[in-house]
């Protein structure tokens, strides 16, 4: 259609595996992944070649099952200060074709090119001199999806993997686009594709056909987006070179030596996990009104919760508490945990003006702990994490 955008998606193919492999020319085409430690508990896969992919090696999957699968698998450390450089390096290359270019994550960006036609062509020309670029200068491959918004763009990248240019034009809604599995759309996760199906819409075409009203009371405005998306009707910009996206949340996660059974141990796991969110919120200068949870289970089952706090806060104190009560209303204390994970949105700046607390006494008791934990963290920025902890942690065997 006449005065659409041409958006690319361009999505570095199982990128910590392709920079592995630049560093070890000796495993060829033998099955390789790049995992976490597995002596430490954090024996997952984190990305793989095409050799591991036809043994079915999933990411995100232990490093033990994938073993299994495929017992010759090359296992190797992950290095992210490499993937941060060549990441880097290939969004110059895309910089170099426009000045709207938009990371998502290390191995993803967006592009606008809808301007840079005259120089290099239409969207498919660019995507393959993009891809010729970073295969040529980084050794590297990347699939492509060009379409005329951000959210089939990425359908595109997806769409045909390894090293691909993947065009979704209009006339693609129809016969392609549509009838793909709603798990593909983007911000689609497991529980929301599972939601989806239970209403019987196993398609984007079936979530675009619904009434706004049935979408809108089972999934809100998180409902609405993915609505719209379906549709076709995304509109979102891709950001200029240099803009600073507004941080949305702050948060952390922490997979432990062992499981963690009963109240006094999930406590310690949560005041790991605690100490860390906060730290990060206090060198921001900034609070959440937003607080939510991520439990998993040692049998991988995974439960989230969000709870709304009283008044906006970095403390780890109230983060532990908030954190406690989600827990203690929705999960046994006795199921073993693996993981825990806190993080706060809906954040503001640490001076914000905030509603007064209903009880002055509890507002100056609240004050009082909180110059002590500025006190606290303060204490390790100047002297080292090690320098101080807190007393429930010490002689602990979580991390």
């Amino acid at each position: 259609m006449p005065g659409d955008r041409t958006i690319l998606h361009c999505d570095l193919n199982g990128f910590f595996a392709s920079v592995e492999a630049l560093e070890h020319p000796e495993i060829g085409n033998k099955p390789m992944a790049v995992s976490g430690n597995p002596n430490n508990r954090h024996g997952v896969i984190l990305a793989k070649n095409e050799a591991a992919k036809r043994f079915d090696i999933l990411t995100g999957e232990p490093v033990v099952r994938a073993k299994r699968k495929c017992p010759h698998l090359i296992l190797l450390e992950a290095h992210h200060e490499k993937y941060e450089y060549y990441s880097k390096k290939a969004n110059a290359i895309y910089a170099r074709f426009t000045n709207r270019v938009e990371p998502f994550g290390i191995d993803e960006s967006w592009l606008d090119v809808s301007a840079s036609g005259k120089l290099f062509g239409d969207g498919k020309s660019i995507a393959d001199s993009i891809r010729s670029a970073v295969k040529s200068e980084l050794g590297l491959t990347l699939s492509v999806g060009v379409s005329f918004n951000k959210v089939f763009a990425k359908l595109g990248s997806d769409y045909k993997k390894p090293d691909a240019t993947t065009v979704f034009d209009r006339s693609a809604y129809e016969n392609i686009i549509r009838p793909m599995d709603v798990k593909n759309l983007l911000f689609v996760g497991r529980s929301t594709a599972e939601s989806l199906y239970s209403l019987g819409i196993r398609s984007i075409g079936a979530l675009a056909d619904c009434p706004d009203k049935l979408i809108s009371k089972r999934f809100g405005a998180h409902g609405m987006r993915l609505l719209k998306y379906a549709r076709g009707l995304d509109d979102s910009p891709v950001s200029y070179i240099g803009d600073d996206s507004e941080i949305k949340s702050i948060g952390n996660s922490i997979t432990f030596r062992r499981d963690l059974v009963g109240f006094d141990d999930i406590r310690a796991g949560l005041s790991h996990v605690a100490e860390k969110v906060s730290a990060r919120m206090k060198s921001e200068n900034i609070k959440c009104s937003v607080l939510h949870l991520t439990i998993k289970g040692a049998d991988f089952s995974v439960l989230t919760r969000q709870c709304i706090l009283p008044t906006p806060s970095n403390s780890p104190r109230i983060m532990i508490e908030s954190a406690l009560k989600l827990l203690e209303s929705s999960w046994n204390a006795e199921k073993p945990i693996r993981l825990l994970g806190i993080s706060g949105s809906q954040l503001t700046g640490i001076d914000a003006p905030t509603q007064a607390e209903l009880f002055c006494e509890q507002s100056r008791s609240n004050q009082k702990n909180e110059a002590a934990e500025d006190a606290f963290f303060y204490v390790r920025k100047k002297f080292g994490i090690k320098s101080i902890k807190f007393g429930n942690l010490i002689g602990d065997d979580l991390e």
